[in-house]
């Protein structure tokens, strides 16, 4: 297993600066949070709480509970007489993962064609547009980051709390997985068509439709990732 240590500086960066006093804990947990999706604190790694503490110059409490938090959020493991560990991720869990979200993109889809708010379908092919530029520009990281707001902006439209917490938890592990599948040849492409093909529904407000779509899209998607876990 690998260890944070000697990762001090790097590691404070995550932490927002100006952190107010009775945030402590939030900032500390974002902090560990942001730095595990973003994969600087690999699956595996040791957590030892006095090197996080001295890191973000907190004391060990708040590291503590954010370890707490992170552990119910799944992203870390905590083992008795033994620490805290980030938790890894094996080829069931990926499985696991595309199934639940097969199933909550669809109902997302769904519920965002039924309500269809003012200005979802121009924000939906507004960040579309900008997907297609990034593919031409075979600029991987932005397009990464336009799916994400993508899929982000239909969760919104949905007006539905509690899916939007789930699929944030989705997003999260989402992010651990290793290489965007959208750099996988031809990935890119049929990303936009399957998105265009959503948003046509989403207009028509034909919830049936943009679910049935939304899955097919999350399909592929799991298709894609095991081809590149098993480097086919």
């Amino acid at each position: 297993m690998t260890t944070a240590r000697n990762h001090d500086k790097d590691l404070k960066r995550y932490l927002v600066p100006g952190t107010h006093r009775g945030r402590t804990t939030d900032a500390v947990t974002e902090a560990l949070r942001e730095a595990i999706l973003d994969g600087f604190l690999t699956p595996t790694t040791w957590l030892r709480e006095d090197e996080i503490a001295g890191a973000f110059e907190v004391s060990r409490t708040p590291v503590r509970e954010a370890m707490r938090r992170l552990a119910d959020e799944g992203l870390v493991i905590k083992t008795a007489h033994h620490g805290t560990t980030v938790a890894p991720l094996s080829l069931e869990d990926v499985l696991a993962l595309y199934v639940v979200r097969e199933n909550l993109e669809g109902l997302a889809a769904r519920l965002a064609a039924v309500r269809c708010p003012a200005g979802l379908v121009e924000r939906l092919d507004e960040i579309g547009s900008r997907m297609k530029a990034a593919t031409a520009e075979s600029d991987t990281a932005q397009l990464y980051r336009l799916n994400l707001e993508w899929h982000r902006a239909l969760r919104d439209a949905t007006g539905n709390s509690y899916l939007g917490r789930f699929l944030g938890q989705v997003e999260h592990a989402v992010r651990r997985l290793p290489a965007s599948t959208l750099g996988h040849p031809g990935r890119a492409e049929e990303v936009l068509s399957e998105h265009d093909a959503v948003v046509r529904a989403v207009e028509q407000r034909d919830g049936v439709s943009a679910e049935r779509l939304a899955k097919a899209h999350m399909r592929r998607a799991r298709e894609i990732r095991l081809s590149v876990m098993l480097g086919e």
